[in-house]
């Protein structure tokens, strides 16, 4: 059962390292983590018993009973950080990936515990599904039937590994704190062990709990504290370098809308993003139609991001022949890795990047076309500074506009009231304003 249990964690890991595009030979890892976890299995259990060890040092070593789950965690844990170390990969990273393996894996080998009768069943019950291990490696009484514990924790440890294994998931689509699921494992895996010892057989060694009940609670404690610490930091990042630092590690990941439905667009699932800032897939296909559609010879673009708008603005002008894009984006991080997604489009000659503030920038000549798609805040304050450049027959379009996201939908309509501009409410998920202004249009 051991033997399977590696298996399954070879096969779980594999997928988990080929998903999270951690280039690593999975069969290599599960080779050293195997050798590393039995032994640290083995001398953890040992160390429990250290009189008997003594007296029969070689039987005690080499016999094929006796291994101890923590021992060969924390043995695991060693090789998995030093192999992270020496591939350059973050061993949060790594052990995230490692960690649902880990848990299937755990689960699958209690089964070798239940199979053997090894003591690790637990007390007397009455219960209809009780079991008797008379014939055990450590065998109960005749007649008595005791808390089969090895599949309350294989239960337990399925469980955990389809949450983990969710939570990567996660991951995947957006942004997420690095160590968190091997944080959880640590957390959801230490309690499951320390409530089921209160019903095994172990001796109780310390403050009235058996060695393995304690180092349960210790690793509960350090899980809970790791996850909150690994979501603190990771909230004080700026959302903006948070997705980056996702694109760096995934690249673009075009899934399906996950912002919450309105009343004007109650299935956002049906539109396609990728990431949540962004705009729509669709938006940005309906930004080229657009260049294409209304021949636009000056575009101002604010709030550049990851540069995917501009691009599909600059695709437009291409097909036209003529015209050019001004983007803005403040944040010089940012910035910078737009700049290389430019540098790297061949769609320089049509794109003239500016790390500016919107409010601040020098725009020369007349707007055909604004997209204003920074901090949600700025956008009234944007549009009104542009407004007198606008092409009275020129487009202004403001993303973010759904009645969710009220601040630049409430923005678009007080200009309405006041009779600087005319607007279209399109229901996209994030929504999206089309306008015009009123001022010289015949």
């Amino acid at each position: 059962m051991m033997w399977v249990a590696f298996m399954v964690g070879y096969f779980v890991l594999h997928k988990d390292l080929v998903r999270r595009r951690i280039d690593i030979d999975s069969q290599i890892i599960v080779l050293i983590l195997a050798f590393s976890g039995v032994v640290g299995a083995k001398l953890w259990h040992v160390l429990e018993t250290p009189s008997e060890v003594a007296a029969h040092p070689l039987e005690m070593l080499f016999s094929t009973e006796g291994f101890a789950w923590y021992g060969g965690f924390i043995a695991g844990a060693i090789a998995l950080f030093f192999m992270a170390k020496k591939q350059s990969i973050p061993w949060m990273k790594m052990f995230d990936a490692a960690a649902p393996a880990c848990a299937l894996g755990y689960a699958v080998g209690r089964i070798g515990c239940l199979l053997s009768g090894d003591g690790d069943y637990g007390v007397p019950t009455h219960l209809p599904w009780g079991m008797s291990f008379e014939h055990g490696i450590v065998p109960t009484p005749p007649g008595v039937l005791v808390h089969p514990t090895p599949i309350y924790e294989f239960l337990v440890g399925c469980c955990i590994f389809v949450y983990l294994w969710h939570l990567g998931k996660r991951s995947l689509r957006g942004p997420r704190a690095q160590g968190e699921v091997v944080a959880s494992l640590f957390l959801l895996s230490g309690v499951a062990r320390f409530l089921v010892e209160f019903i095994r057989i172990n001796p109780r060694v310390i403050f009235g709990m058996s060695n393995a009940q304690f180092s349960a609670l210790l690793t509960a404690v350090a899980g809970a504290v790791m996850l909150v610490m690994v979501k603190k930091n990771f909230r004080a990042m700026k959302g903006e370098h948070r997705i980056l630092e996702h694109i760096d590690e995934k690249g673009d990941v075009l899934q399906p809308e996950y912002h919450r439905s309105t009343v004007e667009c109650p299935y956002p699932e049906r539109w396609r993003m990728y990431d949540s800032m962004t705009a729509e897939y669709e938006v940005l296909q309906f930004l080229r139609t657009l260049v294409t559609t209304i021949k636009p010879e000056l575009v101002v673009e604010t709030g550049t991001f990851i540069g995917v708008s501009t691009l599909n603005v600059a695709e437009g002008l291409k097909e036209n022949g003529f015209g050019k894009i001004i983007s803005l984006e403040y944040d010089p991080k940012v910035f910078a890795k737009a700049k290389e997604r430019v540098e790297a489009s061949g769609l320089q000659e049509w794109i003239e990047l500016r790390n500016e503030s919107s409010l601040q920038t020098n725009i020369d000549g007349e707007i055909d076309l604004l997209f204003s798609d920074s901090d949600p805040p700025l956008r009234e304050q944007e549009v009104r500074r542009f407004l007198p450049q606008m092409n009275p027959h020129g487009v202004i379009l403001m993303h973010d506009a759904s009645s969710h996201l009220a601040t630049v939908r409430e923005a678009a309509k007080m200009m309405e009231k006041e009779g600087l501009i005319s607007i279209v409410l399109l229901p996209t998920p994030r929504g999206l304003v089309i306008a015009q202004k009123r001022e010289g249009r015949n």
